[in-house]
């Protein structure tokens, strides 16, 4: 199954852009009357013929349509502080848009040593992710912003997972099957302690996530697929 992200498709037949087209042509070798899937990333999955297949131009036309292809009845949102090396945080976003991710904030925090990310692409990454996986969900990356900030979000299921104790509930003693979550995810250095308070001001609930002490991304990681797991 070969998928294609194609955000801005609306009629039967379309064209793939250049890039994709080589792709199409050269890279997978694929010819007049192949079948192919295409999405737009909000959760319909077309089932497309090629054909037309020039290399720099294969036109498809779509054969069936799949709504809400594997949407999920919960929703998954991780807060998370962007790590000082940025390769382990892409690798973040690649691997919980595998599992299955919604949203993804990166927030600024008081022990944070990276700033600034390249929305842009990030956005390439979550988008190569989800067709490498095979999903019809693209989720959805905000620009970094402030910790403060996330507070004004309405998110009825919130948790903060930090190592500041030892005494903390594990995520999956406290999390309920089917609803959404959103879940808060410290820097290197952890969230501060003012920080785990104005969380809890905010009616964040504690939890661990691991026995162990876990790296910013790892977390971010084992926090998307306990809610994962315990939907399955």
């Amino acid at each position: 199954m070969h998928l294609f992200y194609t955000p801005e498709i609306k009629k039967n037949f379309y064209l793939l852009n250049e890039y994709e087209s080589k792709h199409c042509n050269k890279v997978l070798r694929l010819k007049i009357n192949d079948i192919i899937y295409l999405t737009d990333g909000k959760g319909n999955l077309y089932k497309s013929k090629i054909i037309e297949n020039e290399l720099k131009k294969c036109q498809v036309e779509i054969i069936k349509t799949f709504k809400n292809y594997n949407k999920r009845p919960y929703y998954i949102h991780i807060a998370i502080a962007p790590t000082k090396n940025i390769d382990r945080f892409e690798w973040f976003l690649e691997k919980a848009t595998e599992i299955g991710i919604d949203e993804i904030t990166p927030i600024i925090c008081e022990h944070s040593e990276r700033k600034t990310i390249k929305t842009e692409r990030m956005e390439k990454i979550i988008q190569s992710a989800m067709k490498q996986s095979l999903k019809a969900y693209l989720p959805k990356i905000n620009n970094i912003t402030e910790y403060k900030n996330i507070f004004t979000l309405p998110d009825k299921y919130k948790y903060i997972a930090h190592c500041n104790s030892n005494s903390l509930i594990h995520l999956k003693k406290v999390y309920q099957k089917k609803n959404n979550a959103l879940i808060l995810i410290g820097p290197e250095g952890d969230f501060s302690d003012r920080e785990v308070q104005l969380a809890l001001k905010n009616d964040f609930q504690e939890v661990s996530l691991s026995k162990n002490r876990l790296r910013t991304e790892t977390a971010g990681i084992v926090s998307c697929q306990i809610i994962n797991l315990l939907n399955d």
